[in-house]
């Protein structure tokens, strides 16, 4: 029997947390195929840095899909190609429907032409809405407050349904934030725009931005500002591969929540960077923004359990330093 292990497609496999769960598949003696239209993601990170296979074509493209199934002898895919901008899909709803739901679809179904019946999905926290208890457990109610969480939602209903009548076995990640970057410095997060707190802090820092915002100083935490649960993007992409080998092994369809189970606020994460960096990080204080729970913390028991994912780097200055050494080397 051979010992080669099979070909993963990864979907958005340019973008920070895909090109992340890219590295960790080469690692781990993968073989892999990115497909990616470059909309967000970053074409000399796959080339140059992972250097691996690279497809540029929207996963909305039947013609192309069908195409690459043939040439490629593919044993599960991994999903992360979506638009995930909250605000933009209050927006523009009919952006978000059309690529994360009609889009994955149309991947879904080349998928069952192709035979292929193994799928790791991308999913977020923000099909929750705001949380009844915190830490939240993967049975919480789904009820979420924009059009992004609705599409993930949605696409994790479609993954149940295909998994009745068609077999189609899935696994749904529901992350928290992801964070930080690859400890070695290869790889980081790189969005334009960027609403992530940590890189915006971090860019502060380096002097590209005058200020970072708070958003709500009044909400009802210990110190006014919200608090979320930060999860290293090494960790987040090591979840994957445990995700995928439970799939190819036999597992049936679940969800996992992707959390460290303990959150820090917007302010704790400000005071970090300013150690982790030694620099003066300018705050401006502003109003809440709408549909900002002010908690947002995710039990990650499930998945310890069941996939015995152990994250690796829990601590928040960890989190932060291997960003910071990303951001310097990225954008110094």
């Amino acid at each position: 029997m051979s010992s080669v292990k099979p070909t993963i497609l990864v979907t958005g496999g340019a973008g920070y947390i895909g090109s992340h769960a890219v590295l960790a598949l080469k690692r781990a003696a993968y073989g892999v195929v990115v497909l990616d239209n470059l909309v967000y993601g970053h074409r000399d990170l796959v080339e140059q840095v992972l250097q691996v296979d690279l497809i540029v074509g929207d996963i909305n493209d039947r013609p192309l899909l069908d195409e690459l199934f043939a040439k490629y002898d593919i044993a599960a895919v991994m999903h992360f190609s979506a638009y995930a901008y909250v605000g933009e899909s209050v927006t523009t709803p009919d952006k978000y429907y059309r690529n994360n739901v009609v889009a994955t679809l149309t991947l879904l179904e080349a998928m069952q032409a192709a035979s292929i019946d193994k799928f790791v999905f991308s999913s977020t926290c923000a099909t929750y809405g705001v949380p009844k208890t915190v830490p939240i457990p993967e049975d919480h109610p789904q009820s979420p407050i924009n059009p992004y969480g609705a599409t993930k939602l949605m696409v994790e209903r479609i993954l149940a349904d295909f998994d009745v009548a068609y077999g189609f076995k899935s696994v749904c990640f529901r992350y928290f934030n992801a964070a930080g970057a690859d400890p070695t410095g290869l790889l980081g997060e790189d969005h334009d725009p960027e609403t992530h707190l940590i890189p915006l802090v971090l860019q502060t820092a380096l002097g590209k931005r005058q200020s970072v915002s708070i958003f709500g100083t009044d909400y009802d935490t210990p110190d006014g500002t919200c608090i979320r649960d930060y999860i290293h993007v090494t960790d987040l992409a090591n979840a994957h591969i445990l995700g995928v080998e439970y799939l190819l092994q036999g597992g049936d369809s679940t969800i996992f929540n992707l959390g460290n189970g303990n959150g820090f606020s917007v302010r704790e994460i400000i005071d970090t960077a300013k150690q982790v960096t030694g620099r003066e990080i300018k705050v401006v204080e502003s109003d809440r923004r709408a549909g900002d729970p002010p908690a947002l913390v995710g039990s990650g028991e499930k998945a310890r359990k069941i996939l015995g994912w152990n994250p690796q780097y829990p601590e928040i200055d960890k989190i932060i330093s291997h960003a910071w050494n990303w951001h310097q080397k990225r954008h110094g």
